[in-house]
């Protein structure tokens, strides 16, 4: 049988609750460390939350993303984002909002179109004004808050709420590092990042549901086993799968970041961290905060049916 990249032993027994006091030390430092970053330095925000202007062209030949996008960066305009987009010939050009009326903004656009030279179709010039950019900031605010909220609801109904408590507590460990992560390298923070952090949420709680399955189970066969060695065994029963997840993952997003330019590299650095600290709280965070949920073995017992009344 297939075992994968990395097989664990079954006799394998690293000691992880055991440890959960240095895992909880360290989990605080990098929650505190992120709350501070974010109150001090705050986020570096793209175009999408600040506002700017957005310029759809179209050129007559296959268009040169890296040639336009040092034609646009000798103008000084500020931090632009430029990508190709539907066909060889498309390319999306984001600049952001410059200081001054609209007259400011048009002036913008037409030095790019002059830096661009004749040749190109504009399909669509628009600008982005900060009030709209302030609606996409809650917005994004309003998406990641109710996504943590449905999978708590989840999470509730799957097994219990106090293991669902111990799931969104990791969770936000894991959405939080990943803020912080942004405000200390000053990487800009738009709608691709907080599409990052959804879907490091949704692989993080993947993660945490196949060991809490496992340690259902476990609690199932091993009635009179203690919680610490229960969840210990539950973890290195399933950390063979956690590996092999991860580290595939992990790979797969390697190669985004460094083959897949520099429009995704924030994206792609997002979820790099987020495979990593979102394995590291599955293991390190939740199941030990779940030793502490005073959960009820009982509930988990299989139901006897010939001991059940007439």
């Amino acid at each position: 049988m297939f075992r994968g990249i990395v097989w664990i032993p079954p006799e394998t027994r690293i000691p992880f609750i055991r440890l959960r006091m240095l895992f909880f030390a360290i989990s605080g430092l990098l929650v505190g460390a992120s709350i501070l970053f974010l109150v001090l330095r705050g986020l570096s925000y793209g175009i999408d939350f600040t506002g700017g202007i957005l310029i759809e062209a179209k050129f007559s030949a296959a268009a040169d993303i890296a040639a336009t996008r040092a034609k646009v960066d000798s103008l000084n305009l500020g931090s632009t984002e430029i990508q190709g987009f539907g066909g060889p010939n498309d390319v999306l050009i984001r600049l952001p909002r410059q200081e001054g009326d609209e007259k400011a903004q048009g002036r913008a656009v037409e030095k790019v179109k002059d830096a661009l030279g004749s040749g190109v179709e504009y399909r669509r010039v628009e600008t982005v004004g900060p009030k709209v950019g302030a609606e996409l900031l809650r917005e994004s605010i309003v998406a990641v808050i109710l996504a943590l909220g449905g999978i708590m609801v989840y999470m509730w109904f799957r097994f219990e709420w106090k293991w669902g408590a111990a799931g969104i507590i990791a969770l936000l460990h894991d959405v939080i590092s990943t803020i912080g992560i942004f405000s200390l390298t000053g990487m800009e923070f738009n709608l691709s990042t907080v599409a990052a952090v959804l879907t490091i949420a949704g692989y993080s709680i993947n993660d945490t549901v196949v060991i809490l399955d496992r340690v259902r189970e476990n609690l199932r066969k091993y009635k009179s086993m203690a919680l610490p060695e229960l969840f210990d065994l539950s973890i290195n029963e399933t950390l063979s799968r956690t590996i092999n997840t991860a580290g595939t993952v992990f790979l797969t997003v390697v190669a985004l970041y460094a083959f897949g330019g520099s429009v995704i590299q924030d994206f792609s650095f997002a979820l790099l961290w987020g495979v990593v600290v979102g394995t590291y709280s599955s293991v390190c965070v939740a199941l030990p905060m779940l030793l502490y949920m005073n959960i009820n073995r009982g509930a988990h017992d299989p139901i006897d049916k010939s001991a059940a009344a007439p």
